[in-house]
């Protein structure tokens, strides 16, 4: 009997008591950061060489937010190393390295029928879960939540064993010995790293570590933005030479490449006929390999592959092939009709709002995910050993998931972590994965030649998974005579429950169609994530519509936020134009109870010159908050737009953040500008509809993406704050559609009230 996750936690729910022994039980962890000759290791975080160069382990996925400089830089901070000598080292996964704040976060995903058990962020429960199973998954801006006090510690415990072994030498107590800059000295005796490495190894480490007072912060000052670089990004000049290796740049011996096509996008689709003999006519051709629902051909390069796999032409059988107009149908009908579920409420608000002075309806096509790098994993397999080499956000799961597929334990499939060019939670799916272990097992009878799967750019759009559609009906009471102060708010938002499908896909390996049923009536906090703003209104309500629909979709940067931002911030500017109110000054208004929000739009509006967003301005404002209930991210955004013959030409975005501690104000300043940018994708383009199972976007070209010279003027200013730092890389997604949005009213006279918004017209 195979023993699930779930049926672990079920069986102990219901026998009363192992549920808990199973998460309390102590655990050890494999020893994933190994040291090779001359080098030292200090911990599950760090190795000091002898010739003084520190490497640092790093748990989590590079995708281009700069986790491979963040927390070496904690770490160099904390131990006093010289920068010019830190070197990062992307590391198999452990427990050692859990993701315990995403796994509470996700605990209604991993622990559906115990609803809250693990939510906290220092839930043992949750602490358990991830350790356990080894969950170590980039997501939702957690890295520092989870890791930064983990690199704070064995960095201190280290500079500590340092100056112990000086302390030794110099015959003095360790606690007099500074540590800075890759030295250790006392008055003028000075010891490197290099020299105190291999015997400082050997010393007890202290308990508890002994942590410098002040946290690794830049501290954000106007005009700054010039400024020279303190810590500048390991990753960067690899990337910027060409050296840098993604998924799709490694290269083995022997090694043969695969193309595929997959059926329609439906509830259920069949592979059912091919003509095997075509593709093997290629002469390049050395395998063809069918799925349940795709057919691969593997040759000596891509090319062949790709021409033979079109050339089999394969057939499949489809059952409720997903239609662009059956789901808007479907959305409008339980919009309007659908069971209700309350998600959040403030004061008392009815369902729907009694005589509500206006209602407005907004729209959200599926979006696609336009990573730069499609799918692609490279697969040997060889005497009953999977190897795979693919960039994931979820490195376990995609190492189950390709176990199972095949049929071997899991401890016969080695994952080595690749950078991923691009992914916006794309990589937290592992379809790729499985098929490409399915291939490697049927190449690898031949010899075990090593195998690079590489889906084309039709293949992405069309096998991809994208944010779900979502329809929302907006409503809200404005007293008589007050000026437009909102008295009651009401968001009704019908959309699939996405990220039930999502969870059962990622933590029970579940095919589309089972996802599909696991999540099917079920109430989303997660899909509706967003929508309750931060403005003093007394009464506010958010309702979730489950939709359920044959279009598998998923999770997407700034998920939820990037679609709820639209719909309260547009709203917002509905009601301050109806009552002749000044949008900045509206909004401020309702703001009593954050004034750093309030500061965000006052610098927003002052470096973008904000003039009231007057008729023919083209400019629009919007702000918008993320975050646990203390603390989180603020941002405020300017949009200045205009109609262009091409269409929307956005000729600057000026954005005033507020992300508390700031660790690396560089990269913090990239995460925002390219949010930003990222967010006017998802406003101008990135939609796709579907006809007959097939994407109308099956190109690139086809997502109406801005290029480079579309790109606007950028000004971003950072508010200092002391708080736990936020990660701001969705922050600035969220909050550029409704300011494109409101910038294009104030252009043009017109309302968008659907994404992408020029799917409208102009």
């Amino acid at each position: 009997m195979r023993v699930s996750r779930r049926g672990v936690l079920a069986g102990g729910a219901l026998g009363g008591g192992l549920l808990v022994a199973w998460y309390l039980m102590p655990r050890a962890f494999a020893d994933a950061m190994q040291a090779v000759e001359g080098e030292y290791k200090f911990g599950a975080w760090l190795r000091i060489a002898e010739d003084g160069v520190v490497t640092v382990a790093v748990p989590q996925l590079e995708m281009g937010q700069g986790v491979t400089t963040i927390l070496p830089q904690i770490v160099a901070f904390e131990l006093g190393a010289d920068w010019r000598q830190v070197a990062v080292e992307p590391v198999p996964v452990s427990g050692a390295y859990a993701n315990v704040p995403l796994a509470a976060k996700w605990a209604p995903l991993w622990v559906p029928f115990l609803p809250g058990v693990a939510e906290p962020k220092d839930s043992l429960i949750a602490e358990r879960f991830a350790q356990s199973n080894r969950f170590t998954a980039t997501a939702d801006g957690t890295t520092l939540a989870a890791y930064e006090a983990g690199c704070r510690e064995a960095a201190a415990t280290a500079r500590a064993m340092l100056a112990m072994e000086a302390a030794d030498r110099w015959d003095i107590a360790w606690e007099e010995c500074s540590v800075e800059s890759g030295l250790v000295s006392h008055g003028k005796k000075v010891l490197t790293f290099a020299e105190l490495a291999a015997d400082a190894a050997a010393q007890d480490p202290p308990d508890p570590p002994p942590l410098r007072p002040e946290f690794a912060a830049e501290r954000p000052l106007p005009g700054q933005a010039d400024a020279p670089i303190v810590w500048p990004r390991l990753d960067l000049p690899s990337k910027v030479d060409g050296s840098h290796l993604f998924a799709g740049d490694v290269r083995l011996p022997d090694m043969v490449y695969a193309a595929i096509k997959h059926g329609p996008v439906a509830r259920e689709c069949e592979l059912t006929a091919f003509n095997p003999a075509a593709g093997y006519a290629i002469r390049e051709v050395v395998k063809v390999v069918k799925g349940k629902r795709w057919l691969a051909a593997v040759a000596t390069d891509w090319w062949s592959a790709n021409r033979a796999v079109e050339a089999m032409e394969p057939r499949f059988t489809v059952t409720g092939a997903v239609g662009g107009h059956a789901i808007e149908e479907k959305l409008s009908r339980l919009l309007k009709k659908g069971t209700t579920h309350r998600i959040g409420e403030i004061g008392e608000v009815g369902n729907p709002i009694a005589n509500p002075e206006i209602a407005v309806r907004y729209d959200v096509a599926p979006a696609l995910h336009a990573t730069i790098e499609t799918a692609t994993v490279t697969a040997r397999f060889v005497g009953g050993r999977l190897e795979l080499w693919m960039a994931t956000q979820a490195p376990e799961q995609a190492r189950i998931a390709a176990a199972r597929a095949i049929g071997i334990a899991l401890g016969d499939v080695v994952l080595y972590p690749s950078p991923a060019g691009g992914s916006f939670d794309r990589r937290l799916e592992h379809d790729h994965a499985i098929e490409a272990a399915l291939i490697a097992r049927e190449v690898g009878q031949d010899g075990g030649r090593p195998v690079q799967l590489v889906w084309s750019r039709w293949q992405e759009h069309l096998a991809g998974i994208p944010r779900p559609p979502v329809a929302a009906m907006l409503s809200a009471r404005v007293p008589k005579g007050g000026g437009g102060i909102i008295d009651t708010l009401h968001a009704r938002i019908a959309a699939p429950s996405t990220h039930f499908e999502f969870g059962a896909r990622l933590f029970d390996n579940a095919t589309r169609l089972a996802a599909f049923d696991a999540a099917e009536g079920k109430a989303d906090a997660m899909v509706v994530e967003g929508a309750m703003p931060r403005y003093g209104i007394p009464n506010m309500a958010v309702d979730h519509v489950p939709v359920a629909l044959p279009l598998a979709t998923g999770r997407m940067r700034g998920n939820a936020h990037g679609y709820t931002a639209f719909f309260i911030e547009s709203f917002i500017d509905e009601i301050a134009h109806k009552h002749s109110r000044e949008p900045l000054s509206f909004r401020i208004g309702m703001l009593g109870g954050d004034p750093r929000m309030v500061l965000c739009l006052q610098q927003a509006a002052r470096l973008a010159e904000w003039d009231g967003g007057v008729d023919q301005s083209g400019q629009g404002i919007a702000c918008h908050w993320m975050g646990p209930a203390v603390g989180g991210g603020r941002i405020a955004c300017v949009a200045t737009a205009r109609r262009d013959s091409g269409g929307v030409r956005v000729t600057k975005l000026s954005a005033a953040v507020d992300i508390g501690r700031i660790v690396n104000l560089d990269i913090a300043r990239q995460q925002i500008e390219g949010g930003l940018v990222y967010g006017m994708g998802l406003a101008l383009g990135s939609g796709t509809s579907y006809f007959g199972g097939l994407p109308s976007a099956q190109r690139l070209s086809d997502l109406d993406l801005p290029l480079l010279a579309d790109c606007p003027e950028i000004a971003v200013e950072f508010i200092a704050g002391e708080e736990d730092p936020f990660d701001p890389g969705e922050l600035g997604v969220a909050v550029a559609a409704p300011a494109i949005a409101n910038a294009l009213f104030s252009a043009t006279g017109l309302r968008f009230r659907r994404l992408p918004l020029i799917s409208e017209g102009l």
